[in-house]
């Protein structure tokens, strides 16, 4: 059992963490302040091949795996900036495209994604279906040789920044009645230009500090070449199934990431900040034990991340899907301690702009909600690992 990083990710850490940190949290809270995107990171990240660490050499990548592609997002979340458009393109979408897609698609898509120069998001949920994705509304229908795609989406990040949209649909005639009139998911996987017509989208007003935005997509006969559909038409669900491990995955590093942030923030306000008799603050366990426990969380969350990623680049499907949902679990509760905790010991200054921590606060809090909720990972847990009955 080895701890350690390979000398080659821990050069790929040490390197992600200096460009992260010459960007830093400031520039994070600017760009979304100003309504604007990280674009200047996101290029150089590109450029430099971490956005890319996950996608074959023969396609102009790194050759790397889900652990790698988890470095850079706990890295740049450590530094400040948390950028959810590495979950949705390079570890959703091209993963899927990766694995799944036919050898055109993959030529096609797989060096944009390797040079940070092309982003493809994700578009699953939907507002009646929620997390229920075997309810999905969204249908792809035969038209000669085209498809035409009608539906809705609900919070799908990034769709202002991206060529393109990932879009899982059900094949309509492939839909069967079961168990009473309720229909099996028999899912395809759209790769969707997000300037094809008929294809509306609507920004989201959240409350959450972010240089990346959630919007609405309205899909009305959005009419599709037959090569838009990713892989074959036995695709649809070994697709999906393939893009939501890395999900897990990288959200809970981007949590665990931006844990460490916090704590590294608060630590060092609390060694240094004096008072009543000129002790610092954090020689005083009220103090110091809570956020010594946090820390502790974060770093329990960390090794199970690393744990999942490892099973699912050693491809341990199962093993990895498991893992990956306690991972992403326990990061989001140790994310929201951690900033919470910075906050509380910062007093005031912690509800500050300036002292870098309340800025976080949405961003942990959806953490616990998004890309799958806490109560759906404990009842996945209860029944997959616990061996209950389903109780949803």
């Amino acid at each position: 059992m080895d701890f350690d990083l390979t000398p080659e990710q821990d050069q790929l850490r040490d390197a992600v963490r200096a460009l992260a940190r010459r960007y830093g949290h400031d520039y994070f809270v600017r760009k979304a302040r100003a309504g604007e995107h990280t674009t200047e990171l996101w290029r150089e990240a590109g450029k430099l091949g971490y956005l890319g660490v996950n996608i074959p050499t023969e396609y102009g990548g790194g050759g790397g795996g889900i652990t790698e592609l988890t470095i850079v997002c706990e890295e740049l979340a450590a530094a400040g900036c948390p950028l959810l458009l590495l979950v949705v393109s390079p570890a959703i979408a091209a993963t899927v495209i990766e694995k799944h897609g036919t050898e055109e698609q993959r030529a096609r898509f797989l060096p944009g994604f390797a040079d940070g120069s092309q982003t493809v998001v994700f578009a699953i949920t939907e507002p009646e279906a929620g997390s229920n994705f075997h309810r999905l509304g969204t249908v792809a229908r035969r038209d000669g040789d085209d498809w035409l795609l009608s539906g809705r989406k609900c919070y799908i990040s990034g769709v202002d920044e991206a060529q393109y949209v990932l879009v899982v649909a059900r094949i309509a005639d492939e839909s069967v009645d079961v168990d009473g009139g309720r229909q099996r998911l028999r899912p395809a996987l759209f790769i969707v230009p997000t300037d094809a017509p008929g294809l509306e989208k609507s920004k989201l007003d959240m409350e959450i500090l972010s240089p990346e935005n959630q919007f609405l997509l309205y899909l009305d006969d959005v009419r599709l070449p037959a090569d838009a559909l990713v892989g074959g038409p036995d695709s649809g669900l070994p697709a999906l199934f393939a893009g939501l491990n890395p999900e897990r995955i990288t959200v809970a590093a981007m949590g665990a990431g931006t844990g460490r942030y916090a704590i590294e923030r608060a630590s060092s306000y609390t060694a240094s900040r004096t008072v009543w008799g000129g002790r610092t603050i954090g020689s005083h366990q009220g103090v110091a034990h809570p956020l010594a426990h946090a820390s502790i969380q974060v770093e329990l969350a960390r090794l199970m991340i690393y744990k999942a990623a490892t099973l699912y680049d050693a491809g341990r499907d199962l093993e990895a899907g498991v893992a990956g949902n306690m991972a992403k679990y326990a990061s989001a509760e140790a994310a929201a301690l951690a900033v919470d905790t910075a906050i509380q010991v910062h007093g005031g200054n912690g509800m500050t702009t300036e002292y870098g921590v309340a800025t976080l606060l949405g961003a942990v809090r959806a953490g616990r909600i998004a890309p799958v909720s806490r109560e759906m990972i404990l009842n996945f847990v209860a029944q997959h690992v616990l061996g209950q009955d389903k109780s949803y």
